[in-house]
């Protein structure tokens, strides 16, 4: 079975794009999603994020966001740290949940592959571009956030430039109408690969 990861900067629309090939019955993980379930769940995670932001890491035994956001905002050092912590686990998790699925590919969304170096181990990469200033529209209608909030974590992620260079397949998420046939087009050729597997 082919591994894929989906990938794209703050905005980009790897949601819309990941829900365009759930349509086409292609089994998706979310890393973000299943890091925060972990981050609540795991009591290993739990413990070693309490040791390293202190108590008020988890509020009411649930994970405090807010808090967290703002100790790693700026602080790469911490958010490296975290990361060390979280993304072994959710890695292993990926890997359970890889082998119950039976389709042709499967595809992970994250958002930081090449910024961790992690995109190495997929056979191959998507990353969805959009323009800065539609990232930045989409996301202070998404979020509570400003745009200096957006610009700096745009800045934090690696350009489109840099990313493409490293990708398989580059779907532009501008026109939702032309963002499902380039999902559809990609479809076909990850089809055609898993088939010569």
């Amino acid at each position: 079975m082919i591994t894929v990861g989906l990938t794209g900067g703050i905005g980009s629309g790897k949601t819309t794009v990941a829900k365009a090939f759930e349509a086409l019955d292609i089994p998706i993980y979310i890393a973000d999603d299943e890091a925060k379930k972990l981050m609540n769940n795991s009591k290993v995670i739990r413990r070693k994020l309490i040791k390293l932001f202190g108590e008020e890491a988890y509020l009411n035994g649930t994970l405090n966001k807010p808090y967290l956001a703002k100790a790693i905002f700026n602080n790469k050092e911490l958010l490296k740290k975290m990361n060390a912590i979280v993304h072994p686990k959710v890695g292993k998790h990926f890997v359970k949940w890889k082998n119950k699925q039976t389709a042709p590919y499967v595809i992970k969304e994250a958002a930081i592959l090449f910024e961790n170096g992690s995109y190495k181990n997929y056979d191959y990469i998507i990353t969805v571009t959009a323009p800065e200033e539609t990232r930045i529209k989409r996301v202070l209608k998404r979020d509570n956030s400003n745009v200096k909030k957006v610009k700096a974590i745009i800045a934090n992620q690696w350009p489109d430039i840099e990313k493409i260079k490293l990708s398989d397949f580059v779907i532009e998420n501008i026109d939702i109408k032309k963002t499902k046939e380039e999902v559809l087009k990609t479809h076909q050729q990850l089809l055609k690969l898993a088939k010569n597997i």
